[in-house]
């Protein structure tokens, strides 16, 4: 299943990381091991933060995709389901709207 794997890298230990010259040893192993299937960084809330798209198939898959961010950078890592447009074409919403609309 596709997730939306939203990660909040508060500024320590990450400020440590980046003076240290690790951060991006760090991030890219993590990536490495994650192997989203797209990822961006961006600011949120004033902090740095990430967004990625992961597979997840079970829910035993969580614990690898987020024990590094939290072991790593003290990281919040939140996770959403989220649909391609194709995906949302087998919803089969019209049929849905006849039955509960």
């Amino acid at each position: 299943m596709r997730m939306l794997l939203n990660v909040i890298l508060p500024n320590e230990p990450f400020n440590s990381a980046v003076r240290k010259g690790t951060a991006g040893q760090i991030l890219g192993r993590i990536l490495e091991a994650v192997k989203p299937e797209a990822v961006y960084f961006t600011e949120q809330d004033g902090t740095r933060g990430a967004f990625l798209i992961v597979n997840v198939n079970q829910p035993s898959d969580i614990p690898a995709l987020a024990e590094p961010w939290f072991l790593n950078f003290n990281a919040e890592c939140k996770f959403r389901i989220v649909m391609s447009p194709e995906d949302l074409k087998k919803a089969g919403l019209d049929e849905l709207g006849r039955k509960w609309g």
